[in-house]
């Protein structure tokens, strides 16, 4: 799968998230990369930042917390473009809600693994 056809995915997990939870996502970049780093290969996401619950009146001024999709990794590990499809909402999903405070812990429970 393409580079264009990956990102295309990436958007309309995005744009898949409910209104009333993606208006709450505030200084944000989401961005594709072809390889996790080297310490974890096979990771499909990460976020990085401040989440929302941890943030008061200190936060501003500051840049936009990313959230990465690895492209690499999830064609590697899915056996078809329907399967790529599944797994990068999944990892969207997943990523967003770190952004609101939702630990790995509480996604397995709610079944995002």
């Amino acid at each position: 799968m393409s580079r264009a056809e990956f990102e295309r995915l990436v958007e309309e997990a995005l744009d898949s998230v409910p209104a009333e939870l993606s208006s709450l996502v505030r200084n944000v970049a989401v961005v594709v990369v072809d390889e996790a780093p080297a310490d974890d290969p096979q990771l499909l996401g990460l976020y990085e930042g401040t989440p929302l619950t941890e943030r008061d009146g200190w936060y501003g001024g500051v840049l936009p917390d990313t959230i990465t999709i690895f492209r690499l990794p999830t064609l590697r590990m899915c056996r078809d473009a329907d399967e790529v499809r599944d797994e990068v909402e999944i990892t969207v999903v997943h990523e967003i809600a770190h952004h609101f405070g939702i630990d790995d812990e509480r996604l397995h429970e709610l079944g995002y693994d």
